[in-house]
C-alpha cells in the first residue's frame, strides 16, 4: 500500500461529475482538477455522467475499481437521494470513502422582474394570498433548486404551483422569460441576471449577508427564521480505496483549495471555499449524516419521491 501510494499517480485521473457540462457543479469540478493535474502530475479529466438526479454517476463511482482513478464530486444530492429514492443502487455512508469538502454555494430567492411584491415581507404576504395562482420552478427532482422551494413552500404554509424542468438553465430561463413567477437558484447561476436587473431578488437563503450582494436581506432576517439553504459539495472514492492513496488526492484537493486562482474564480462564481476542517475525509463525514436527516425528513413530510 506505501509503495502504491509512493508511486501514485501512474495515469490520468477520472473525477465523475453527475451532472451535464457547463452546470454549476461541472464548472468547479473543471478548475479544481486543472489545478491538482499539477501537483499530482497527472491529469484529473472530468467525466460528465448524467441521469437519475445525480445518482447513476454516484453508483457507478460507488462501483468503480477503488484503485485511486475514479473519483466522484457531488452536492447535495448524495444527502437527498436516501429520501427521494425508495431504491438505489449505493449507500452513501457505507459505500464510499470520504476525501473532503469543498465549496459552498449560497442560494438565491428570485422573481420574474415584474412581480409586484417589493420586498420579501411584500412577496410573503403575496404568495399566501395568490397561493397555488403562483407558479415556482426548479431544475429537477432532487435539485437544490427544488429542495429550496419545498422549504419556502413548509415555511410559508402555502402551496404553490411547481413547475420542473430538466436543468438550471431552462428553469433560469424561463423567469428571464416571464413564463414562471419564482425560482430559488444559486449564485454561480444568477449574479450577473441580478446585476443586469434581468430579474427581481427578495432574498438570500444563507444566515449571513453575501459579500456579492451586501444591501440583500437573507430570508432569515425577514421573518423566515431558521431559512438556510446551499450548495456544498464533496469529493468521494469507492469504498476500499487505499487510505494513503485517498491522502495524496487529498492533499492535491486541498492544494487546490489554497491555489489563487482557485481562490479568485470561485469568488468570481459567488462560491465559499470552505474552512480547512470541512475539507478533510472526517469535515465531508460528519457532514453527510445529518444533511441526510434533515432533508429527508422534509421529503417525507412533502410525499415528494422519484419512483
Amino acid at each position: 500500500m506505501l509503495a502504491q501510494a509512493q508511486t501514485y499517480p501512474t495515469k490520468s485521473i477520472t473525477l465523475v461529475v453527475p451532472f451535464a457540462a457547463g452546470g454549476p457543479t461541472d464548472v468547479v469540478a473543471r478548475a479544481l482538477g486543472a489545478s491538482m493535474s499539477k501537483t499530482l502530475g497527472q491529469g484529473v479529466v472530468v467525466e460528465n455522467k448524467t441521469g437519475a438526479g445525480g445518482t447513476l454517476a454516484s453508483g457507478y463511482v460507488a462501483k468503480a475499481a477503488p484503485d485511486g482513478y475514479t473519483f466522484l464530486i457531488h452536492h447535495n444530492g448524495m444527502a437527498t437521494a436516501p429520501g427521494l429514492y425508495r431504491k438505489l443502487a449505493f449507500n452513501p455512508l457505507t459505500d464510499f470513502e470520504y476525501v473532503g469538502q469543498v465549496v459552498d454555494v449560497p442560494m438565491t430567492l428570485l422573481a420574474r422582474k415584474d412581480l409586484p411584491p417589493k420586498t420579501p415581507q411584500e412577496l410573503i404576504a403575496y404568495v399566501k394570498a395568490q397561493g397555488n395562482k403562483l407558479t415556482l420552478a426548479h431544475a429537477g427532482l432532487g435539485a437544490v433548486s427544488q429542495l429550496c422551494g419545498m422549504l419556502f413552500q413548509k415555511m410559508v404554509a402555502t402551496d404553490l404551483t411547481t413547475i420542473p424542468y430538466q436543468g438550471t438553465a431552462p428553469a433560469l430561463n424561463a423567469l428571464l422569460g416571464g413564463q414562471v413567477d419564482i425560482l430559488c437558484d444559486q449564485t454561480t447561476q444568477t449574479l450577473q441576471h441580478i446585476k443586469a436587473g434581468s430579474v427581481k431578488l427578495y432574498g438570500v437563503t444563507t444566515h449571513e449577508r453575501l459579500k456579492s450582494l451586501p444591501d440583500t436581506p437573507t430570508l432569515d432576517e425577514s421573518g423566515l427564521k431558521g431559512f438556510e439553504v446551499k450548495v456544498w459539495h464533496g469529493v468521494y472514492a469507492p469504498k476500499g480505496t487505499p487510505p494513503a492513496v485517498v491522502e495524496k488526492f487529498g492533499n492535491a484537493l486541498r492544494a487546490a483549495l489554497k491555489d489563487p486562482a482557485i481562490v479568485q474564480r470561485m469568488a468570481e462564481l459567488g462560491a465559499d471555499i470552505v474552512p480547512e476542517a470541512k475539507q478533510t475525509p472526517e469535515g465531508l463525514r460528519s457532514w453527510l449524516k445529518p444533511e441526510i436527516d434533515k432533508w429527508g425528513a422534509l421529503i417525507r413530510s412533502a410525499g415528494q419521491y422519484a419512483d
